[in-house]
């Protein structure tokens, strides 16, 4: 398997690569990101606040080698200094009535290297502790924890030297 590049300004309905346990087995599909608002025609959720939340059931990963943020009006990439690539913890929803099957990332406190450039991030796992998260052998408090100093490399990236490349 090979992680790609999650950039929040993709299309929501876009659908991703997410893993899950469903019915006894772990399955990879993709999904679209963005689960049903509350009010008709709202926003779907992309992100779930972690912190003092239970995730008993319908938890997902979402394997990614970088994630992409905007700050200040500038464009960064996030990768982990080892060069490795990671998870996201997240969540699944059966589709409803009105909604497709979706799934949404869960946000926790922004460790030290990211919290300069906003003050919450979505939760980043290592590949070691994938089966915690979907097999919950481990309390979320003790999984869904910003990652120690110095996990992330950061770049800027520039738009003018992107946007030459398309013009060849």
């Amino acid at each position: 398997m090979s992680a790609t590049v999650f950039d929040s300004d993709s299309p929501r309905d876009e659908p991703r690569l997410i893993i899950r346990r469903y019915g006894g087995d772990v399955e990879m599909l993709k999904l679209p990101w963005g689960l049903q608002p509350k009010e008709p025609g709202g926003r779907p959720f992309t992100v779930v606040r972690a912190e003092d939340r239970s995730f008993p059931s319908h938890r997902c990963l979402v394997p990614a080698s970088e994630f992409r943020h905007r700050s200040q009006g500038k464009n960064y990439s996030f990768r982990l200094a080892s060069g490795d690539w990671f998870y996201f913890a997240g969540i699944w929803r059966p589709a409803g009535r009105d909604w497709p099957e979706a799934y949404a990332i869960l946000t926790i406190r922004a460790n030290d290297d990211i919290a300069p450039y906003h003050d919450r991030q979505m939760a980043v796992l290592r590949r070691d502790q994938r089966s915690a998260w979907l097999d919950m052998t481990r309390p979320e408090h003790e999984v869904l924890r910003p990652l120690p100093k110095d996990s992330f490399r950061i770049s800027r990236l520039h738009q003018g030297r992107a946007q030459a490349e398309f013009a060849i």
